[in-house]
């Protein structure tokens, strides 16, 4: 699995969780710039083996009235980078 192919891939659990909240203000925080972008329209998708989860995420996020995406330095994303590794530890003590 590819970084790009995990990051579609939480990012659409994160919107199908957001579901209820389709009407509401909605800001997601990424520290990854390809999935930012993208997802704003600034950077096309050329290729990838993420291209499935593209296109299932911008058809959810599409669902939304005011969903919008914001990119923050990975340096600035020390507690989500701390709770991911948590969260990857306990998926592998499964």
């Amino acid at each position: 699995m590819t970084n790009n192919y995990a990051e579609y891939v939480c990012l659409i659990k994160a919107l199908e969780y957001l579901g209820s909240l389709r009407d509401e203000k909605i800001t997601v925080f990424s520290d990854s710039r390809l999935l930012v972008n993208q997802m704003k329209g600034e950077w096309r998708f050329k290729k990838g083996a993420y291209r499935e989860k593209y296109i299932e995420a911008k058809e959810l996020a599409g669902r939304f009235s005011d969903l919008r995406f914001e990119w923050i330095p990975r340096e600035k994303n020390s507690e989500a980078d701390e709770l991911t590794n948590v969260a990857f530890a306990q998926a592998k003590g499964r």
